[in-house]
């Protein structure tokens, strides 16, 4: 298991979220709404279990559980300031939102 996260998306998580040091964050597969049919990464404060990928940027846990693996695995997460957006990126995945396309 792989996951890079800029140190630009972390502050966005951290303003946005007002997480303090040693929060953990879980990252997860969440499906689009209605009509949608789409995925994408979901975020939770929570803790990790002993299965559980951790990695820990600015001092912020983010984790991911075994059963998410498939769709984190590789994934980059950035913050690109100029759409003020952030972005999700994974080699493994040609479309992230629809993964089986």
């Amino acid at each position: 298991m792989k996951l890079s996260i800029s140190e630009k998306a972390v502050d966005l998580y951290k303003t946005e979220m007002g997480l303090q040091a040693g929060d953990s964050l879980r990252l997860y597969v969440r499906v689009g709404g209605c009509g949608s049919g789409g995925f994408s990464v979901g975020v939770t404060k929570d803790q990790p279990s002993s299965t559980s990928y951790v990695t820990k940027v600015n001092d912020i846990n983010f984790f991911v559980v075994e059963e998410d693996f498939w769709y984190l695995n590789g994934m980059t997460i950035d913050f690109d300031e100029d759409l003020n957006y952030l972005t999700f990126k994974n080699p493994n995945i040609q479309d992230t939102e629809n993964p089986n396309s």
